[in-house]
């Protein structure tokens, strides 16, 4: 994230098993004040750390697919899954020839995301944000998308940004060790509160 003075790097780490719906990831912001924040997935619901209001050791969970997105490109709860799901929306697509990702050749596609794509999920006072720049820019604002695509047919890489005037913003998330098993350990029931969000800049 840069506002032409300041940049900012938010760091996502983790893993996760799309066929089993479970994963649990984590995000920091290096040099930051916010610390560190960790969500589980697992069984339909989201286990969050570091949630607002909560002490330590205590986590939040709620409804996975209730979660919202925050922040222009985030994905709620740095969802790996919502990404895939934006992506798989790209139009305007040219192939932009090859690349290497991590030691691996593959296919370059770039595209533009629509509105609807754009802010998939977004929470409502986002969305009116979003709608009421995209009034002032045109019918859609300027969100571009990169994908790479290795000789097996896998995504090894996306890479979106957007850039409203004020803010630029670039999202890039990288997909290796597949086939890697992925564990997660829900915490006890004791351990947890029903939250309605999971909101902050780490969160998305």
């Amino acid at each position: 994230m840069a506002n032409g003075e300041k940049e900012y790097t938010l760091t996502v780490t983790g893993g996760f098993d799309f066929a089993a719906d479970q994963g649990r990831i984590a995000a920091a912001m290096p040099g930051g004040p916010f610390g560190r924040s960790e969500v589980t997935f697992a069984g339909g619901n989201a286990y969050i750390s570091g949630a607002k209001g909560l002490d330590d050791g205590v986590w939040g969970v709620m409804p996975r697919a209730k979660a919202e997105a925050h922040y222009l490109l985030r994905a709620p709860l740095n969802d790996p899954e919502h990404i895939l799901k934006q992506v798989s929306a790209l139009r305007n697509v040219s192939h932009e020839g090859e690349a290497t990702v991590h030691g691996v050749r593959a296919a370059h596609y770039r595209g533009t995301l629509d509105h609807e794509a754009f802010t998939l999920r977004m929470a409502r006072d986002v969305r009116k944000a979003a709608d009421r720049i995209r009034e002032k820019l045109g019918d859609d604002l300027p969100v571009f998308a990169d994908i790479r695509v290795d000789d097996r047919g896998r995504l090894v890489r996306t890479r979106m940004a957007v850039g409203t005037g004020p803010v630029d913003m670039t999202v890039t998330m990288t997909l290796t060790d597949f086939g890697k098993p992925v564990r997660v350990t829900v915490p006890k029931a004791g351990n947890t509160l029903p939250v309605a969000a999971g909101t902050g800049i780490l969160l998305g």
